[in-house]
């Protein structure tokens, strides 16, 4: 039995090995065991290739303003690991995770010993979340982010208010299928039957997969650019502003702080996600609520300024939809700065498209690794390359100080890749470079 925070830590990740076993068998068991801790949820489920922690921010910070308690299952942690399950923003205790250790580790050991096997990280870690929000410590919402793909995803043992789908995007192909349809597919098996859906995907194939499954379920599905509309988009100095029309009523100047016209379309999500919930669930959310809380959110990782003069900026793109995100918000708001990129990334990613693309906007491209599982070295990622000024090192750190004294007081210093690697380059720099 764990005693200590390291010894509980330790036995999740100890799980790892274990990799991704997609199915719900597992999960319903445990639940089962447990005596049902998600049937005692309100939750809200939000699914999608990229966008989702962005997209559950912008709401929990809604539902905050409104002074609503809100818990939330995301990943992958940024800075320590009970970020994963936190309440109105805050991680839960340390005290709070051994407990939830203490709960399910005897039940992952009794898994073990039966025909379906020993349940993943992921499994243990979303079982911990719903004991912990439907028995020890129940809010008044929880918003649930979905871990990969949905329709096997762990996360899938809720009935939830809501359904939302952020978008769709060639990421984890291996497992969830290598066209737009398969993979849009496993993205709407989080609609459940008369549980309303929104969504912001965009590709006519994908979202046809997505309205068939809604249909197939009475479903009502309310679709980005159809039901809900953005219109009078700029980016400004610090962000973007831009209106939004509900099926309900119209929004108009809202600012967000969140840099891109991607991190529009989540904000409209949320926006629309929090207009249904008023409209037809009677939650107390009044608009300077929603015009508040969509400016106060903030998402660490995600476009991120970390230093200035050079500017340092980190972002945590690690697909090709995620690069293409980042390098038009980069056009829109620093066309004519020279920029640095620090790139590096999983060998399980599209990297040469993601390369090419970054090339684009860089004055000097180099490459790095990191100590994680999967991760490319630096001269593989390298070789990848095309731009007349690449170079790639083993030691970041190094690199990124000596860049800060190199590079121009106007320069921009552009970290991105893995969200893994962005985490270690966010604590050294809050750590001062050390």
């Amino acid at each position: 039995m764990v005693r200590t925070y390291k010894e509980a830590v330790e036995w999740i990740h100890g799980r790892l090995k274990l990799g991704v076993k997609p199915g719900l068998r597992r999960m319903e068991w445990m639940m089962e065991k447990l005596d049902h801790p998600e049937r005692r949820i309100k939750a809200i489920h939000v699914g999608g290739t990229n966008g989702k922690g962005s997209t559950v921010c912008f709401l929990r910070h809604i539902l905050q303003e409104a002074g609503y308690r809100v818990g939330t299952f995301t990943s992958p942690y940024v800075e320590q690991f009970n970020e994963r399950i936190s309440i109105n923003g805050k991680p839960i205790s340390d005290v709070d995770l051994i407990k939830l250790v203490q709960v399910i580790q005897p039940l992952a050991e009794e898994l073990e010993q039966t025909e379906l096997g020993g349940p993943t990280e992921f499994e243990v870690i979303t079982a911990m979340a719903l004991y912990y929000f439907g028995k020890m410590n129940v809010q008044d919402v929880v918003i649930f982010e979905v871990g990969l793909g949905g329709r096997l995803d762990s996360t899938n043992v809720i009935y939830p208010l809501l359904s939302v789908i952020t978008n769709i995007g060639y990421d984890h192909i291996h497992i969830l299928g290598n066209t737009l349809e398969q993979i849009a597919f496993e993205k709407a098996g989080i609609i459940k039957a008369g549980i309303p859906v929104m969504t912001a995907i965009d590709q006519p194939e994908a979202l046809q997969v997505v309205e068939e499954k809604a249909t197939s379920v009475r479903a009502k599905a309310y679709v980005l650019d159809r039901d809900f509309t953005v219109f009078a988009h700029e980016p400004t100095t610090d962000g973007e502003r831009f209106s939004l029309q509900t099926p309900f009523t119209t929004y108009r100047d809202v600012t967000i702080t969140m840099l891109g016209a991607h991190q529009v379309k989540n904000a409209a999500l949320a926006l629309m996600v929090a207009d249904y919930l008023r409209t037809y669930y009677s939650f107390l959310i009044e608009r300077e609520h929603m015009y508040n809380g969509i400016r106060k959110a903030a998402w660490l990782g995600r476009f991120e300024k970390m230093d200035e003069r050079p500017l340092i900026i980190i972002d945590g793109a690690h697909n090709e939809e995620g690069i293409d995100s980042l390098v038009s918000t980069m056009n829109a708001h620093y066309p004519n700065h020279r920029v640095h990129v620090l790139f590096t990334a999983l060998g399980d990613k599209p990297v040469t498209a993601m390369i090419q693309k970054l090339e684009t906007i860089a004055e000097t491209m180099t490459f790095t690794t990191f100590d994680f599982p999967r991760a490319l070295s630096a001269e593989q990622l390298a070789e990848q390359a095309t731009h007349p000024n690449v170079q790639w090192t083993n030691d970041w750190k190094q690199w990124l100080k000596e860049k800060r004294k190199q590079a121009e007081k106007d320069d921009i210093i552009l970290i991105t890749g893995s969200l893994y690697f962005i985490s270690n380059v966010r604590n050294f720099i809050k750590n001062k470079y050390k």
